[in-house]
């Protein structure tokens, strides 16, 4: 692929990003930063009540409000159409939108499989695949795929949803590896757990002392700590950077199994 030598960004115009599964938690955090630094924001949603809800609390001109199913091709470039029609470019795109499954691997069934991989890996693809063309005609940019901490390591009840994550993570490498010579660079995001709401309802108080002890940080992160990390990705701080899988974790990935017994005995001041 030739680099496009001809397009040059105008830093005068303000930046637009995109970021799918922008409705509610970790996306409408990292949809916050992005407003907070200056950029016009998009945001990508199958849940129309909470798209209309975000769009309300963001509250600002320089939001636009899609609902799309990122699965389905004529959606996503339906979407970017009116991303264009109202910006008229694309500097950003974060692919946040994702499902999770979680059941043992003998009673995961193939519609359940295909629905995971049909929005966090071909989401990705499309979502990607629909905005680098506009990213180009504008001079380049950045992709962030948000994956999880699941895609680094395994664990049970996640071969659906952590085999997609890590499908992702690699999606991640190989889009860098194309399309930095047209001035894109891609790079990842791995969260591990993380304080939203779906975690409230769905995390038990054992499991939540079990992630504790396997925590270096021993709390659960926010939401904007994942927009902090996605923003440093996004911005020039990183400009050397791309093709690599940040964790933001807490330390969850670099403990290991981290036994509770093990943890005990620890390196203390003298």
């Amino acid at each position: 692929m030739k680099k496009i030598k001809e397009n040059v960004r105008n830093e005068s115009v303000s930046k637009v990003a995109v970021v799918t599964g922008g409705a509610r938690g970790i996306g409408l955090a990292i949809a916050r930063w992005f407003l907070a630094h200056g950029y016009q924001v998009a945001i990508w949603d199958i849940d129309e009540k909470n798209l209309k809800a975000a769009r309300a609390e963001l509250n600002s001109e320089d939001v636009l409000a899609v609902s799309c199913d990122i699965s389905s091709p004529k959606q996503v470039q339906s979407a970017v159409r009116k991303v264009t029609k109202r910006f008229g470019r694309i500097d950003t795109l974060v692919n946040n939108a994702g499902v999770a499954i979680f059941k043992p691997l003998l009673e995961i069934s193939w519609k359940d499989w295909r629905s995971i991989m049909d929005v966090n890996l071909d989401g990705a693809f499309l979502c990607s695949q629909a905005c680098v063309p506009v990213m180009i005609a504008g001079g380049g940019g950045s992709i962030v795929n948000v994956a999880s901490i699941s895609g680094l390591r395994a664990s049970t009840l996640r071969v659906a949803y952590g085999t997609s994550k890590a499908a992702l993570i690699h999606l991640t490498k190989q889009q860098a590896a194309e399309l930095g010579e047209v001035g894109i660079r891609v790079n990842c995001i791995a969260p591990g757990p993380v304080l939203t709401e779906m975690a409230k309802l769905v995390h038990s108080t054992s499991i939540i002392q079990d992630y504790f002890d396997a925590m270096p940080l021993a709390r659960y992160g926010t939401p904007e700590e994942i927009a902090d990390g996605v923003g440093f990705l996004c911005s020039d701080a990183a400009r050397f950077v791309t093709g690599q899988t940040l964790a933001v974790d807490g330390g969850f990935d670099a403990s290991g199994i981290g036994l509770p017994t093990l943890r005990k005995v620890t390196v203390r001041p003298r």
